[in-house]
């Protein structure tokens, strides 16, 4: 390990616990029999990336919020609606998304004031649960690598583009290679112009949020005003928030609404991205706390209006049928086919877009520790932050499975397929990283806990999290028409976990007993001030 230590890492040593001493904290160096051990209790202090510190708060914030506010709002409330029937029951998972979501927030603030480094789940799961060894990071690589998709949103931007072009109904080839244009146009800019990328992604940040505010004043404008657009008399707008109206043909089925809420929990995604590039933010436990709870509370409030706007000025009708579309639908009918059915549908693509450009920064750097820890081959090459100063290889491995989960499917089922699979396994991880939390406190009550979680939400996630794994496989009442088995997302999901821990065994149990070696770690420096973890081969005696 390098013997630099970066300004705002020394004065974090001293609370690094008491089995290690240090004989030497100054700003320059420790000395090199006392320095920190990875193994040990390096995983607790904060390092500052090659990359350096260059996110500030309202960087951290659009980080943030540009990844929570993406395609979802603007193309899964109509399947939502669909699925669970009523407008009464969709807002209730809305609201309920959100307590959820906060429960699930307060988790990861723990984890990320008490490690504060970049990885976000891999940190902590691998931190947590050291035993079996390699155990946490092999499942978690592997389904980073293979599930970190960023596919969604490139076709949400490829949807809406040609949409506003004219150029609907024709055929998938279209769709997908404009969704592919826009992930190798992202992954580009993040390579060669870092600097660049993060204005960029700031810039289409605050073009969403204002994308979302305009959205909700066309409510409040239908509400005040009551133009026509074709959504039926007055009487009908007013008549349905009434009781009964409200809850009309609600389908309380479990693995109904499980499905539905798992589209909920997407679009509430992403509160936790600042928590994979904390090496790179400016005071990152304050930072974190404050940007985070901000979001949480301003996108609940502005997903709510922007759901009583739908149900305002599209018929109920047309909602349920709408997929993907229906943003493109409701600007169609405020401002007519000219500025509502062209130019704002581009409005959402180019939201699309931003949110394709942090998801990109954030994976790209996840999967860059990945790299790091050596469980990517040629990880020196991958780890590099040559010739750009960017996380080149990280991006690339982001690109390729995100390539191929847009070129392969049928368009019509990638998006809510994507969905749904991401939904479950982020839940598998979600409940490892609640029930770690717990473990943790009881294993290591001396960590210093800038943020401590109410143990009612950890139990309220875990809950939560439990039932939503099961629900899946609850039989729908009606038989299922969508052409594939109920719970194959759950399945596919599931089986995942499933080969990620039967990839382990035989890479770090099976295969070295038969050859008889050890697994060891060796850590080296590269050229550009990388430090990364390379996995040998020692015989054994």
């Amino acid at each position: 390990m390098s013997s630099k230590i970066p300004d705002d890492r020394v004065s974090l040593l001293a609370d690094a616990s008491s089995d290690l001493s240090y004989s030497t904290i100054n700003d320059d160096a420790v000395t090199p029999n006392d320095a920190p051990k990875r193994s040990i209790e390096d995983d607790v202090l904060p390092e500052t990336s090659p990359l350096g510190r260059t996110l500030g708060w309202n960087s951290a914030y659009i980080l943030v919020i540009s990844r929570i506010i993406g395609s979802g709002i603007f193309a899964t409330p109509g399947t939502i609606l669909q699925a669970v029937g009523s407008p009464g029951l969709s807002l209730l998972l809305w609201v309920a998304g959100a307590l959820i979501a906060a429960a699930g927030l307060a988790i990861f603030l723990e984890y990320g004031s008490m490690l504060p480094r970049s990885g976000g789940h891999k940190v902590y799961l691998e931190y947590t649960f050291r035993r079996p060894r390699f155990l946490a990071s092999t499942v978690v690589a592997i389904n980073a690598v293979f599930l970190g998709f960023t596919a969604s949103n490139c076709v949400i931007f490829s949807q809406y583009s040609l949409f506003a072009l004219g150029y609907t109904g024709k055929g998938d080839a279209v769709e997908k290679w404009v969704a592919v244009a826009l992930l190798t146009l992202v992954t580009a800019i993040h390579a060669v112009t870092p600097k660049f990328g993060i204005r960029l992604q700031n810039f289409l940040g605050w073009v969403k949020i204002g994308i979302v505010v305009l959205m909700i004043l066309c409510g409040l404008y239908v509400v005040i005003f009551r133009p026509d657009t074709g959504s039926g008399a007055p009487a009908d707008v007013q008549d349905l928030f009434t009781w009964d109206r409200l809850w009309q043909d609600s389908n309380w089925n479990w693995g109904i609404v499980t499905t539905a809420l798992f589209k909920v929990f997407y679009s509430y995604a992403g509160l936790e991205n600042i928590n994979n590039v904390l090496d790179e933010v400016k005071d990152p436990v304050r930072t974190l706390r404050s940007v985070t709870m901000t979001a949480l509370v301003t996108t609940c409030v502005m997903y709510t209006l922007v759901n009583v706007a739908y149900f305002l000025v599209v018929p109920l009708d047309e909602l349920r049928g709408s997929g993907e579309l229906i943003a493109a639908l409701f600007f169609k009918r405020i401002f007519g086919p000219g500025l509502g059915g062209r130019v704002l549908p581009l409005a959402v693509a180019l939201s699309a877009f931003g949110n394709v450009m942090v998801v990109v920064f954030a994976m790209a750097r996840l999967k860059h520790e990945i790299a790091r820890q050596g469980f990517l081959p040629f990880s020196d090459l991958l780890s590099s932050t040559k010739p750009f100063n960017s996380p080149l290889g990280g991006l690339l491995v982001n690109y390729v499975p995100s390539f191929l989960i847009i070129v392969l499917p049928p368009s019509s089922k990638t998006y809510s397929f994507i969905l749904d699979v991401e939904g479950y396994t982020g839940q598998i991880t979600g409940l490892a990283i609640a029930l770690g939390l717990i473990w943790l406190r009881y294993k290591r009550p001396d960590l210093k806990r800038p943020y401590k979680a109410w143990l009612s939400a950890v139990i309220v996630k875990i809950a939560l999290s439990l039932a939503l794994l099961v629900a899946p496989f609850v039989p729908p009442k009606e038989k299922y028409t969508d052409g594939l088995f109920y719970a194959t997302y759950a399945i596919v999901g599931a089986s995942t976990i499933a080969l990620s821990v039967l990839y382990w065994s035989i890479w770090t149990v099976a295969i070295p007993k038969w050859g008889r070696y050890s697994l060891e770690e060796d850590e080296t420096v590269l050229p550009d001030g990388t430090t990364i973890t390379k996995l040998i081969h020692t015989p054994l005696k």
